[in-house]
């Protein structure tokens, strides 16, 4: 197991200052992602939004399916989504901490960055255990954010800016907008009444070998956000079958598919 990794000092280059909790200069996001080890691996995430700050689509290519988000460049990046390779990469908001506060030097690496370039495929996931490893990771310029990192394998990994990283290959991972590996850190931004993490955890744990894309739906729904900051879009990808299913705007009985061509160099 990968364990919590010491830290750099790269502070020479001041950045943003450090949001409160889901904060960005731009707003506040809440989102829920886990991934299921049975006779399939399965991920499931919730991509929940203000509509007000953040304008985005699903986007749909050869080898990627991601949410794309518009930033200040007029391009839609690749924060959330799925390689064909079977890299899934999401970011999730939390609140920051003065560890992981951005920088632009050089032995640092923006979280954003890279799960952008993981998403892309243009690294795999042992190439981002040997990043966490020896650089240190930071937030966005403009957003303190966390990631969980997967492959076709079922293997997981967990990145917190200022607090470390953890490797995890078990029957079950889940994350939301609070620290996994140092829980007191967040828990006293907890917002009264999010219960996403605990309700997920508690139908994970009743789940078996069994577990289906079906199963990672209705969890994704019992969770799924209404309001400023609902559920924009729900994903789910399933490895055996080498396809994401995804819904919009909570519209659970519309799930709409997208396939990647089958290679034999996939599997």
């Amino acid at each position: 197991m990968v364990g919590l990794v010491g830290r750099k000092n790269c502070r020479e280059h001041k950045g943003n200052t450090v949001g409160m909790y889901g904060t960005t200069e731009r707003g506040v996001n809440m989102c829920t992602r886990f991934v299921y080890n049975g006779n399939d691996t399965v991920v499931g995430f919730n991509f929940d939004i203000d509509l007000s700050v953040w304008t985005h689509t699903v986007i749909t290519e050869k080898d990627r399916f991601f949410i794309g988000i518009k930033m200040p460049d007029n391009k839609y990046h690749s924060f959330h989504g799925v390689n064909r390779n079977g890299n899934v990469g999401t970011l999730l908001y939390v609140n920051g901490n003065e560890k992981g506060r951005y920088s632009a030097d050089a032995r640092c690496v923006a979280i954003s960055d890279l799960t952008e370039q993981y998403v892309k495929g243009e690294l795999s996931f042992d190439d981002a255990c040997r990043i966490v490893k020896k650089q240190e990771i930071v937030y966005a310029r403009d957003a303190t954010m966390q990631a969980m990192f997967s492959d076709r394998k079922g293997r997981v990994l967990i990145i917190e800016p200022g607090i470390g990283h953890r490797f995890e290959q078990k029957r079950y991972s889940l994350i939301t907008n609070y620290s996994i590996l140092n829980p007191e850190i967040t828990r006293p931004y907890i917002v009264s009444g999010d219960d996403r993490f605990e309700r997920a955890k508690e139908q994970l744990e009743k789940q078996n070998d069994n577990f289906s894309v079906k199963d990672a739906f209705k969890i994704l729904e019992s969770v799924r956000q209404e309001g400023i900051w609902a559920t924009r879009v729900s994903f789910v990808y399933s490895v055996k079958a080498h396809k994401v299913f995804y819904v919009l705007d909570n519209r659970f009985g519309e799930i709409k598919e997208f396939q990647f061509d089958m290679r034999e160099s996939d599997f």
